[in-house]
């Protein structure tokens, strides 16, 4: 349990942490072990077995609390393996309503892995609350939001959405994974769980893979961290190390992902031979009034689609990318560039990622920290 006493600059780097008890490491150490000692049995320091808790990762537990103003911090394994605990918390017969522009290891879990439970999925547009409310009956539990989606960077009102299910007994979850909580706090604006692959921008250098629940209410915790050590997807000592450590930059790399994601937006919206730049920056993005309301900044995911929306041009442009470097992730500071019908979202089925804007076309760019004039300089020739 982590209590807030800072500003988020503060809180990134102090939030939840207290020097080691043993001697004093500024640094929450790494405790690289399975099992702790016991005097009698059940006479121990509050750890037995790295499962069901280890230091290390208590240590990034308390500080992903405190980040999201939340109460109690959960790390697991993966991104999926935190969204696999949310969806334990229901039962067969249950619904879930969830944006249909979506991760697709997101849509893969919820369609592969838990409909064939008896879990009910409805994918439904976001972008007002209409198609929510449209959704809703007695046996809805669940509404899963991304904002911004993933690759199309649609603008979900959160405020709006908890108003809708207010004193309905509906949990209201949101994959933070993209606006991290320097750009907004979904607690604050009426979420019950936050949900985040802190492989991405919490961890900040592409070199480890963890997931992040965070909540306030107890009760809800309390059956979370039943979850987490009865099925055990948690993450190691080194990983919750390496997330820590990630975090408290968090907010000098996110102001300069922002920077650079709007001089690259920019540059991608004039220029004659890019037909469509998704960024919710944009004054005629969807929602953007909305981003401008619930978010800090706009973020330095983008995603769009050369002239023509020729599937063979778009392939040619990642190809010919030098300082971009194509891969799957995002949130590094290297900047990545991605093609989601081949990549991310190539689990969703093609008529079903068409409806929703993920063109063969389209090119997702993740960007980094770098220089922005040598990632204009990289895109210029890379698109021709």
């Amino acid at each position: 349990m982590a209590t807030k006493k800072y500003r988020f600059n503060t809180n990134t780097i102090h939030g939840g942490q207290q020097p080691d008890k043993a001697y004093g490491a500024v640094m929450p150490p790494i405790y690289q072990t399975s099992t702790y000692a016991q005097t009698t049995p059940g006479g121990h320091k509050g750890y037995e077995y790295s499962r069901s808790a280890n230091p290390t990762r208590t240590a990034l537990e308390n500080s992903l609390a405190s980040i999201e103003d939340g109460e109690f911090g959960l790390a697991f394994g993966s991104g999926l393996a935190a969204i696999d605990a949310v969806i334990k918390l229901l039962e067969p017969g249950d619904e879930v309503i969830s944006t249909n522009d979506l991760y697709g290891g997101s849509y893969r879990i919820f369609k592969k892995i838990f409909e064939k439970f008896g879990i009910v999925f409805h994918f439904v547009g976001m972008q007002g609350t209409d198609a929510i409310r449209g959704k809703i009956n007695s046996k809805t539990k669940l509404v899963w939001v991304e904002t911004p989606t993933n690759p199309m960077m649609n603008i979900i009102d959160i405020k709006a959405v908890a108003e809708l299910i207010k004193n309905k007994n509906i949990l209201l979850a949101v994959d933070n994974t993209f606006a991290t909580p320097y750009l907004q706090m979904p607690l604050q604006l009426g979420a019950d769980i936050v949900m985040h692959s802190a492989t991405k921008y919490l961890g900040g250098h592409s070199d480890t893979v963890v997931g992040a629940l965070v909540v306030r209410d107890k009760e809800l915790a309390d059956r979370l961290y039943f979850i987490q050590n009865a099925s055990g997807a948690v993450c190691g000592p080194m990983d919750s190390f390496l997330v820590l450590r990630g975090i408290k930059t968090l907010h000098v790399r996110m102001q300069r992902h922002c920077e650079n994601g709007r001089a690259v937006a920019e540059y991608l919206k004039n220029n004659s031979k890019v037909e469509k730049v998704f960024w919710p920056g944009f004054s005629n993005h969807p929602n953007h009034s909305v981003a401008k309301e619930q978010m800090k900044d706009f973020g330095g995911m983008i995603s769009f689609v050369p002239k023509g929306s020729n599937y063979e041009d778009a392939i040619k442009i990642v190809e010919r990318l030098k300082v971009f470097t194509l891969a799957e992730s995002l949130g590094g500071v290297e900047s990545l560039a991605g093609h989601p019908a081949s990549m991310t979202h190539a689990s969703i089925p093609k008529l079903e990622r068409e409806k929703i804007g993920v063109v063969d076309a389209l090119i997702r760019l993740s960007v980094g920290i770098e220089d922005s004039e040598d990632l204009i300089a990289d895109l210029e020739q890379a698109i021709g």
